[in-house]
């Protein structure tokens, strides 16, 4: 008990140091990756360190579910490539203790780690959402500083447009200024030109003061229009002149309050709420919604006074034709009625499409809130799910370091991204049930994680490309041809007194096996299902060749050597039924297509067996005379 005990403070240790280093960097690319969507509202606005340091530590806190699971994928799969590469996995398996009990501490702490991600999305991550998003909305709203360029118009003051040819950066002076004051139109803009001017803020940092020195003022004096081709303007010279903008550069909060109908600043109880009201509030306004139409769009007799409803009420519109009716209506009575159903039908057009827009608003509103609720556990569980994807592939890569690791982490999370990204767009815009969409990234990963786990605790072949190469070739009949050499040590010889005997009586039971299974016939399908015995003939023919074939290698000669090249390698199972289970063969030929498949390759292996005997005959000939030449001599 001490061993392991120690062993799991062991792996424990090896995995935390790692696991802390992997979480900073995937934080570290995640919140470059966030800050650079929005570098364009704080570049050039002024904003104080208090203000950034905020908008950093807010971003960093949202951004911590996210960052787990990699983290985790990418720590796992460098601490048991760690093991593998020094052998001490091998030495852990060596002293029986499996994969599973390996993993036994780290699940448990991951387990944690899920907990505690779960605890980050559903309390710290809506406050966390919420004082980020206000502070990006606060810095969307402020003005930028004024730093006004040389060479160019600068127009970041509202109703301003601002050119200067030089600028002294030591004095602050600014030559050579055109001012362009658009704050009464376009038509008509007040021009400024001046030789020389100074540009302050005041000092409530409400105001921009403006001193300009040696210019002259343009404006016009009344709104020009189309008719009026002579426009007066007033022209005055300055030595001096001075003007105030307002210009409010100071940072001012917005109120927290505008985040409150947002669902990613709501827990899963708000949530859920939200989710019951918003259900509640579609239902009762679609069925308000039906009743005035069925009560006012959809009735003929809505505006109609209460004798002609009456009338219409009592009549049957199929006793009469509605188009004779309109054909002896005078014009003025058809334009009458065609003027009026095109003013209903707009102003019913018109009605249902703000309606239409408001269930839409609603139904957009709900659907955030559900994916909201779910992307909370799914991404939670997301930590799980890369822990047993991430410990088994590093124990079957057997690669530490940060080289293969990394790509491989990558690769798995960004099929991860592009499947949970499709699946919440999906359910986002009501193409998919939103829970369906969800949680199809964790439908397909889950079992991913099971299988690498299953064949790493087995050690089976899991990135062995010869063995899916030979699992390729089996499916679709590719076989490998034989290589005899000579060995260079023979403890015994063949025995070419026996062998000939030997040789004709396997070339008489091929030729008797080939009559007897009709191997040129065309197999009976409802037969083929149902027939439960196994071919045990075959088999025994095939252990005789094999048998032959490894004792007949220890011959010296070369030509014999030579011969047994041409004996085939066969599928002994591959004529037959797919699986060994009654009841699944019969599934699958009850399954047509699936059964209609396999029939046909059943089928092409018992032609191929047919010519397999008839390989094997003539070879046998071909040994026997080889055997009988080299004895002759």
């Amino acid at each position: 008990m001490l061993r392991i005990k120690k062993l799991d403070i062991f792996i424990l240790k090896s995995f935390c140091m790692l696991f802390m280093g992997t979480f900073f960097i995937c934080l570290f690319i995640f919140m470059m990756q966030f800050l650079w969507r929005y570098v364009d509202e704080m570049v050039g606005k002024g904003l104080e360190m208090t203000v950034l340091a905020q908008f950093f530590f807010y971003s960093a806190l949202s951004l911590v579910p996210a960052s787990l699971p990699l983290a985790i994928l990418l720590a796992a799969l460098i601490t048991f490539g760690n093991f593998g590469e020094r052998f001490e996995l091998l030495a852990m398996k060596a002293a029986g203790i499996s994969l599973l009990k390996i993993m036994r501490p780290l699940i448990i702490f991951i387990c944690f780690i899920c907990l505690v991600s779960f605890y980050f999305q559903n309390v710290i991550g809506p406050q966390a959402q919420t004082k980020l998003w206000t502070l990006l909305l606060s810095m969307k709203q402020k003005s930028p500083e004024v730093d006004i360029p040389e060479g160019v118009f600068y127009d970041e003051i509202d109703g301003y447009n601002l050119y200067v040819k030089h600028k002294d950066r030591k004095t602050g002076m600014l030559y050579d200024v055109l001012i362009y004051n658009f704050e009464k139109g376009f038509e008509n803009a007040q021009i400024i030109k001046a030789d020389s001017g100074r540009l302050e803020m005041t000092a409530d940092k409400q105001h921009l003061y403006l001193h300009l020195f040696s210019g002259e003022q343009f404006e016009n004096l009344k709104s020009q229009n189309m008719n009026q081709r002579n426009v007066p303007y007033r022209r005055e010279a300055f030595r001096e002149k001075h003007a105030i903008i307002e210009f409010n550069s100071d940072f001012n909060m917005v109120d927290t309050g505008i985040m409150s109908s947002q669902s990613n600043s709501k827990d899963m109880k708000m949530l859920q709420a939200g989710i019951d009201s918003m259900t509640i509030q579609n239902d009762s306004v679609g069925r308000t919604y039906y009743k005035e139409a069925m009560s006012g769009t959809y009735n003929v007799t809505a505006s109609l006074s209460k004798e002609d409803t009456i009338k219409v009420e009592n009549a049957r519109l199929g006793d009469y034709n509605v188009d004779s009716l309109f054909n002896v209506a005078t014009l003025m009575q058809k334009q009458k009625i065609i003027s009026t159903a095109v003013s209903r039908a707009e102003s019913a057009g018109s009605d249902w499409s703000f309606k239409s827009y408001s269930i839409s608003q609603t139904d957009t509103s709900l659907r955030r809130h559900m994916t909201s609720w779910h992307e909370k556990l799914t991404l939670s569980l997301a930590c799980l799910i890369f822990f047993f994807i991430g410990a088994p592939l590093g124990g079957i890569i057997r690669k530490g370091g940060l080289g293969m690791p990394v790509v491989v982490s990558v690769l798995i999370f960004i099929v991860y991204y592009i499947i949970n990204n499709t699946g919440y767009k999906m359910a986002r815009d009501g193409k998919w049930i939103v829970w369906m969409g969800m949680w199809t990234s964790t439908a397909i990963l889950a079992p991913l994680g099971a299988f690498l786990t299953y064949k790493s605790n087995n050690d089976s072949v899991v990135l062995n490309a010869d063995a899916y190469i030979n699992w390729f070739k089996k499916v679709i009949g590719i076989r490998s041809v034989r290589h005899m050499f000579r060995k260079e040590v023979i403890i015994h010889d063949p025995d070419y007194a026996r062998l000939p005997g030997d040789l004709r009586a396997l070339s008489a039971d091929c030729r008797a096996y080939a009559e007897k299974k009709a191997l040129k016939r065309v197999p009976n399908y409802f037969r083929l299902w149902m027939n439960e015995t196994q071919d045990l003939e075959m088999e025994g023919i095939n252990e005789r060749m094999e048998g032959l074939i490894e004792e007949m290698s220890n011959t010296k000669s070369i030509p014999l050597l030579m011969a047994l090249n041409n004996y085939p390698v066969i599928a002994v199972h591959a004529h037959v039924r797919p699986f060994h289970n009654y009841w699944l063969n019969l599934l699958c030929g009850v399954v047509f297509p699936v059964g209609l498949f396999f029939y046909f390759r059943i089928w092409a292996f018992r032609i191929r067996l047919n010519k397999d005997m008839e390989r094997i005959i003539k070879t046998n000939e071909e040994v026997i005379k080889i055997i009988e030449t080299d004895q002759n001599k």
